[in-house]
This record gives structure tokens, C-alpha cells and sequence, in this order.
């Protein structure tokens, strides 16, 4: 027992030069700003489920969909499951193992003397072995991969909350393409009614032939829009349905675009973004896992201890009683000359430590940033709806007085023309902005984490 003191002390001192000195990068520490620059007052909280603010039940079912069978998520998971794996087997380490063998055999054989004889033997062995961490190498291990695996499931909720994202927004803009669709539609039965009382008016002789040619011309401009919108509609009804796992179809729908309600902006302070995202937790995790696994290559410069044992008996018709045997040591490998390999592996867990330490700034500095641009996002689409909805309205009545004085005979047919294309278009750009502005939330609900809260026990 005295003996085992002075090996202890020599194991202590020699864990406190765990291989040599390596350099790692400086990575100053983030401070959160003190305030958004987009100062927006805050009217709704945040939860996990932000998009049931919309109150549309197709929306959330699609949604409900999409996290349960989107192949990007079911990748994320599996990814879990072996990053699992993997942390149970650094864990395995750190536990004594034990193995059995079994041997049997029958033989005939003959003596010196000429004399046959036969035997049945057996001969059962059980075998351990531990390896004892003295330095703490297998922990390190241990901890790395438990850190890559909680880094992984942070990774598949970064997934989940940019599914649901894309899964909102990608309805938004669906509901859009059937709004713009409709606005066309209405402008071709429009034109296509003006085109006949032009027509009429023509053949009567009290229109003269070319304002039958510009509204010819007008009623084929407004059909060609519909064909490039029923395709984006068909493209996006198949992105969607491939977002939740299904073959390409319909979407259906739960409400038109100006029936959505509108989000509230959701709290959200500076110094608890970099709590509320999933993608800072797993580049968080990641550079811990680095930091665990820098000082286990270092501590491969330090011996390592193993202690074996085993027993076992040898049965046989031609003993009377059975042998018993036995054994137990321990072993000291400790490493010479390694041709550079132990370097190499340190310089590398080094470099893999300073690049993660990296990543972890660039993902915080890059929240920060889609906070702020969302913020703006979301000022600057209220903005636009606001000046859209201004001027479709100035259009729309333009277009009421020069249609009242074509019919009255004051003005010619261009004027009515060029009314009615402006409010034309001023109908689909306020449909794009009160996408756009639906669209702007969703983003930022998205930069703010969507809700996240991180959960080390969840599988």
C-alpha cells in the first residue's frame, strides 16, 4: 500500500504537463449591443408555436406536416442518434471490460510407452482488463462527445425553426400568387368588356379604329400575366409540398392573404439573443467539444496505465480434479517515439479549437444582425404597404373619373388607358407588400429563435 503513494505522486505531477504548450487563437468575447438600431415596441411574446398567431388552420397543418416529415429534419435526427452512440461509447471507456472464452476439445493420443489414450477437455477463461484515468484523458473524450452531441441536437432544432420558416413564408407567398392571380383575372374580364363595347362603338362608327387596336393590345398584356403566375403557383404548391415530405400537389388553403392576422413584434432583448438560438447553442457546444478534445490530445504524451486479470480451470477426463489458474497485473505504456504523430494530432485538435472559437463569434455577430435587419425589415414593410395602399387608391379613383369622362366624351381612350394599367399594377404591388410585410415578421420570429428554449435531456 505504501508503495502505491509514491506511483500516485508521480501521476499527479506528471498530469500538470500534459504534452507541450500549443498556442491557440485569441478570441475577444462579444458584448450584446445595449439596443436594437430598428427601435420597435414590443406587443406580443414569444413562443414556440409563433405562427398560430397567423389563425389560419391550413398554415398549421402544414406546418405540423412539414416537422414531422421533412427528410432535412429526419437526417438531423439520425445525426443525433449517432452522435448519441458515439458519447455512450467515449463513456464506455471509462469502464472496466470483461470477456469470456470457452475451449473443448477431444483428442486420442499415444505414450512413450505404446499405450493409446483419449481425453475430453475444457478449459473456461474470463479476461479483464481497466484502464485507469489518471490524467483524465478518457474524460476529456467522454465530455467532447457528450458536447457534439448536444451540439447535434441543437442543430436539429436549428433545422425545425428554419422548416418553419420556410414553411410560412413559402404559404405567404402562395396566398400571394392566388391574390395577383385573381387581380389579373379581374383585369382581363375588365379589358375583355372594354374591348367589346370599343368594338361595338367601332363598327357603329363613333370610336375610331385605333383605340380598337389599344384595347386589343391591353387585353393581351393582361392575359400574359396569368401564365408565368400559375406556374410560380404550381412551383410553389410542389416546394411546399416537398417541405413536408410529400409528393408533388396541391396546398390547401385555409384563408386569402388579407384575412391572415398580423403578428405582433415579439420581445426580444439584446442580451438574450445569444440564449435564444439554436444555431449560437450548437456553435457554443461545438467549440466546447474542440476545447475537450485539444486537452485529450495533449494528454496522449502521458502514459497510461492498464490493469489486467483473469481466471479460469482446465477440466479433463484424465485429471481427477479440475486446475484453477489465474493471473492479475497492470501495465505502463508510456509513448518514446511517435515519428511526430502525437504533434501533429495536438497542432490539429489546436487548429480545429481556434476554428470553432471563430464560428462561435461569426454566428453570434451574424444574430445580432438578423435581428436588426429584421427589425428594419418589418419598419420599412409596413412603410411600403402604407404608400401602396395610398396610391392603389389615388389610381383607383384616377381611373373612375377617366373612365366617367371617355364615356362622356371629354377625353380619349388613351387617358383611360393609362389609368387603368397604373392601377393595374399599383393592385399587384400591394399585394407583394402586404406579403412582404407578413413575410418581414415571420423573419424576424425566425431571427429571434422562434421561442427556442435548449433542453440537455430531450433525446
Amino acid at each position: 500500500m505504501r508503495t502505491a503513494f509514491p506511483a500516485l505522486a508521480l501521476a499527479l505531477s506528471l498530469s500538470g504537463c500534459a504534452g507541450p504548450a500549443v498556442e491557440t487563437a485569441r478570441v475577444d468575447p462579444l458584448a450584446p449591443p445595449d439596443r436594437w438600431q430598428t427601435d420597435l415596441a414590443a406587443d406580443a411574446s414569444l413562443d414556440q408555436d409563433w405562427w398560430l398567431a397567423f389563425q389560419d388552420s391550413a398554415l398549421n397543418d402544414l406546418i405540423v406536416r412539414a416537422l414531422a416529415n421533412n427528410p432535412d429534419i429526419a437526417i438531423a435526427g439520425a445525426r443525433i442518434r449517432d452522435a448519441r452512440a458515439q458519447e455512450l461509447g467515449a463513456r464506455a471507456a471509462l469502464l472496466p471490460t470483461l470477456d469470456g472464452l470457452a475451449a473443448g476439445a477431444r483428442s486420442r493420443s499415444v505414450s512413450p510407452f505404446g499405450t493409446p489414450s483419449e481425453q475430453t477437455a475444457a478449459q473456461p477463461l474470463l479476461q479483464a482488463s481497466w484502464e485507469a484515468d489518471l490524467f483524465g484523458r478518457l474524460s476529456d473524450q467522454k465530455s467532447a462527445a457528450r458536447s457534439a452531441w448536444l451540439a447535434s441536437k441543437a442543430a436539429r432544432d436549428s433545422v425545425r425553426l428554419s422548416v418553419t420558416a420556410t414553411a410560412a413564408s413559402g404559404y405567404v407567398t402562395l396566398l400571394a400568387l392566388d391574390a395577383r392571380l385573381a387581380i389579373a383575372r379581374q383585369a382581363i374580364e375588365a379589358r375583355q368588356q372594354a374591348l367589346a363595347l370599343i368594338k361595338r362603338r367601332t363598327d357603329a362608327g363613333y370610336s375610331p379604329k385605333l383605340e380598337l387596336a389599344q384595347a386589343q393590345a391591353e387585353y393581351q398584356s393582361a392575359v400574359q400575366i396569368v401564365a408565368p403566375l400559375e406556374q410560380a403557383r404550381s412551383r410553389q404548391e410542389n416546394a411546399l409540398r416537398l417541405l413536408a415530405g410529400d409528393l408533388p400537389g396541391a396546398i390547401t388553403r385555409g384563408a386569402v392573404l388579407t384575412a391572415l392576422k398580423t403578428p405582433g413584434i415579439p420581445e426580444g432583448l439584446p442580451s438574450e439573443l445569444l440564449r435564444r438560438r439554436p444555431d449560437v447553442a450548437q456553435a457554443e457546444l461545438l467549440l466546447a467539444a474542440s476545447d475537450h478534445s485539444l486537452s485529450a490530445a495533449r494528454k496522449r504524451y502521458l502514459p497510461q496505465f492498464r490493469l489486467t486479470g483473469s481466471a479460469g480451470a482446465a477440466f479433463s477426463t484424465l485429471l481427477k480434479d479440475p486446475i484453477t489458474s489465474w493471473s492479475a497485473g497492470g501495465s505502463i505504456l508510456a509513448p518514446l517515439f511517435q515519428g511526430g504523430r502525437l504533434r501533429a494530432g495536438v497542432t490539429s485538435a489546436a487548429a480545429q479549437r481556434d476554428a470553432a472559437a471563430f464560428s462561435y463569434r461569426k454566428v453570434a455577430l451574424n444574430a445580432f444582425r438578423d435581428v436588426d435587419d429584421a427589425l428594419a425589415g418589418v419598419a420599412r414593410a409596413d412603410e411600403q404597404v402604407g404608400v401602396f395602399t395610398a396610391q392603389r387608391d389615388a389610381l383607383a379613383e384616377t381611373f373612375r373619373l377617366a373612365s366617367n369622362r371617355y364615356r362622356a366624351g371629354y377625353s380619349p381612350y388613351l387617358e383611360q388607358l393609362d389609368a387603368q394599367r397604373g392601377l393595374l399594377a399599383a393592385e399587384l404591388g400591394l399585394v407583394q407588400a402586404q406579403a412582404d410585410a407578413l413575410m418581414a415578421r415571420i423573419s424576424l420570429y425566425q431571427a429571434l429563435g422562434g421561442g427556442w428554449r435548449f433542453d440537455a435531456s430531450a433525446s
